[in-house]
């Protein structure tokens, strides 16, 4: 029933899908908004800035939740897990950090790319994730302990964005050598 955006003034804007009313702003004073996403049960939004913060707002009243600082550089993408317990971070920093959406604190760090991380995908049962890289490559982790399941390779430029299949069986990339 709403959509988020985010714009170069610091601003994020809730909307109403039904007339396009401005339902409410939040205002991050401290860096340009480069991702944005909502909680699967849409009571809380995340929304990640060039200063490598994440900040969870209650998606009611706009009231900032927990600020997330422990990224070396820029964080380019942001996602929740579908069951809402967890939100997935990929940064500039070549890492990929998961964190408690009930007190913010990291459950893991996955350090094994090389080069930024472009995109991050929950499975559908919250159980795994994978992430795509500038390294070329794809890597898939357990969300339960930290490991690293597989890492896939073939990809001759970076890899700008990966999905899981509906049925977890399946996971595309999309890359800059165009396949």
């Amino acid at each position: 029933k709403t959509i988020a955006s985010a714009s170069l003034d610091g601003t994020i804007k809730i909307w109403s899908t039904k007339n396009g009313k401005l339902l409410q702003t939040l205002l991050d004073e401290k860096d340009l908004v480069t991702s944005i996403e909502f909680s699967s049960d849409s009571k809380t939004i995340a929304s990640a800035s060039r200063d490598n913060t994440i900040k969870l707002w209650s998606a009611n009243n706009g009231q900032l939740l927990h600020t997330l600082s422990k990224h070396q550089d820029r964080i380019l993408k942001i996602k929740f897990s579908p069951d809402g317990k967890t939100i997935a971070s990929a940064s500039r920093d070549n890492t990929v950090k998961l964190w408690s959406v009930n007190n913010g604190k990291i459950l893991h760090t996955f350090s094994e790319h090389k080069k930024p991380v472009l995109s991050i995908e929950f499975s559908s049962n919250s159980q795994t994730i994978a992430s795509a890289s500038e390294d070329k490559t794809v890597k898939w982790w357990s969300t339960e302990d930290g490991e690293l399941l597989h890492t896939f390779s073939g990809h001759k430029s970076w890899v700008n964005s990966v999905k899981f299949s509906p049925n977890d069986k399946t996971i595309a990339s999309v890359s800059g050598d165009g396949k």
